[in-house]
């Protein structure tokens, strides 16, 4: 068979890389473009009109009419939309909601509209264009490719389809890929994620499989079950697998047990869809970073991190920001989300083009004592102490502040970590996590010296854990995330009697 996927994909990857360098080189006037265009679309919507968008005229008078909100404060609006009201965020109705779990805010219902999901879709299309055209190597979408994600179906709400953002991407994948696109339909559309996970295996075990996309905790367990059934590295099950792709966590923690399960070193590319909208992916395998997307339908502000609780942090264009520094990430979309605070923190390592780093969550944070540990830091903490001792492979890991320690003594950070494979020193391990993280954390450093603190204690979990416990949160597998860190012991405390 002549192959034609892989043929084609080469001059359509030139065209769409062309396409995207004109608005690489002008990143603040196309944004700008989006920002006249979102508020010109939407003037005579509810929201619009509330907020006297056919009076805004520079990115100034759109900070003084339209302020921050998380989803709590735009829920009324949501609200409406949900119960069937047109014209209310963005002209029409939504083709979809996203439905998403918020920690605070329970179920969240994000908008999808006309205009919105073709982003949605390209975004991860020109992922895998951008690595083509680096590259050279197209041969893997003439094999088999599949994607961990959630189930496809949907329900109605007031007319409106109503799925997992991975689940509603199902239904948009092109045409040319349908065809050698596993898992079928059918086991895509089974609830429990390990009765599913069996299926997926029996589907794809015999398969040339070249592509693999999910988020790592889930693709690893995809790993394990096959490695159980055969025996064999996963190179040797999927001998023509050349590309992993992924999104969702930072790969570093998962990265050295992958590679093992794998038995070779392959090539991935990172993504960063949210169900707001797709915001980078990896346009290259030898530049750091993620590709800002500054021409899909969204106006980004950016507000520095240390500022973001203060009552008037500054809103700082594209054009604003600097290499180095974390900002939490607002979205202005073309399915009607306004000065929209979607909880991320990035942080830029390129300004030529405009490439980021995802750093964390803005509410994702340790600060029982003011040392605001956040999960960048955290998660250098653990490559620099898994650097140490190479042999170390860990599956996940969670942080979370002990207050009041039962045993007494002064309150410290509690790391609890699931190991596939444990370091030979664990108390050396222990002792390189907590020296990073003073030297990553001055604050944390200053209550560590000051006998505020005493040094970090690791708790070892035992194999599954982290597995047991999603699955008892009706978390297992999907889109779900393990939470890095948080200022309370709520997922600590129900994963401390596993070990």
């Amino acid at each position: 068979m002549v192959p034609i996927r892989s043929v084609l994909a080469k001059p359509v990857a030139a065209w769409v890389i062309s396409k995207r360098r004109q608005w690489e080189r002008k990143p603040a006037e196309t944004q700008q473009f989006w920002l006249n265009k979102l508020l010109d679309s939407a003037r005579n919507t509810e929201f619009g009109r509330n907020h006297f968008f056919k009076d805004i005229h520079s990115h100034a008078d759109f900070q003084q009419a339209v302020p921050i909100r998380d989803y709590e404060a735009l829920k009324p609006y949501v609200e409406k939309v949900t119960h069937g009201e047109p014209d209310i965020l963005w002209p029409g109705k939504p083709l979809y909601f996203a439905k998403t779990s918020g920690t605070t805010s329970g179920i969240k219902y994000i908008p999808l509209s006309k205009e919105s999901i073709g982003f949605h879709i390209n975004g991860a299309r020109d992922a895998l264009l951008s690595y083509i055209h680096e590259t050279g190597r197209s041969e893997f979408l003439d094999k088999k490719l599949i994607f961990l994600s959630g189930s496809p179906e949907m329900t109605t709400k007031h007319g409106i389809h109503v799925g997992r953002l991975s689940g509603i991407s199902n239904h948009h994948v092109p045409g040319y890929l349908r065809t050698n696109q596993l898992p079928s339909w059918e086991t895509n559309c089974i609830d429990d994620w390990e009765t599913k996970l069996d299926r997926i295996i029996d589907e794809t075990i015999h398969q040339p499989m070249s592509l693999i996309s999910g988020i790592p905790p889930w693709v690893q367990m995809y790993f394990d079950r096959i490695q159980a059934r055969t025996g064999k590295k996963i190179k040797d099950v999927f001998p023509d697998f050349q590309v992993f792709v992924y999104g969702g966590v930072n790969f570093e923690p998962y990265r050295a047990k992958l590679y093992d399960s794998i038995g070779k070193k392959i090539d991935s590319i990172e993504t960063y869809p949210a169900s707001e909208g797709f915001i980078a992916y990896q346009d290259s395998q030898v530049h750091p970073g993620l590709l800002m997307l500054l021409n899909q339908g969204i106006f980004y502000e950016f507000i520095p991190v240390e500022e973001f609780f203060t009552e008037k942090p500054r809103r700082l264009s594209i054009g604003e920001v600097e290499v180095g520094k974390n900002y939490a990430v607002i979205m202005n979309t073309n399915a009607g989300l306004w000065a929209y605070n979607i909880g991320d923190t990035v942080k830029f390592v390129s300004k030529d083009p405009y490439r980021i780093i995802v750093t964390g969550r803005i509410k994702h944070f340790i600060s029982a004592f003011g040392e605001h540990v956040i999960g960048e830091e955290v998660e250098k903490a653990m490559a620099y102490a898994v650097s140490r001792q190479p042999e170390t492979q860990v599956v996940e890991f969670t942080v979370a502040p002990q207050v009041a320690p039962p045993e007494g003594g002064l309150p410290y950070h509690e790391w609890l970590i699931e190991f596939a494979n444990p370091p030979h020193d664990l108390e050396q391990f222990r002792q390189d996590l907590d020296t990073n993280l003073t030297k990553l954390n001055v604050y944390y450093d200053d209550l560590i010296s000051g006998n505020i603190l005493q040094r970090l204690q690791l708790t070892s979990l035992r194999r599954g854990a982290f597995i047991e416990f999603m699955k008892s949160q009706g978390k297992l597998g999907g889109q779900n995330k393990v939470p890095r860190l948080a200022n309370d012991r709520t997922v600590a405390d129900q994963l401390k009697p596993l070990v």
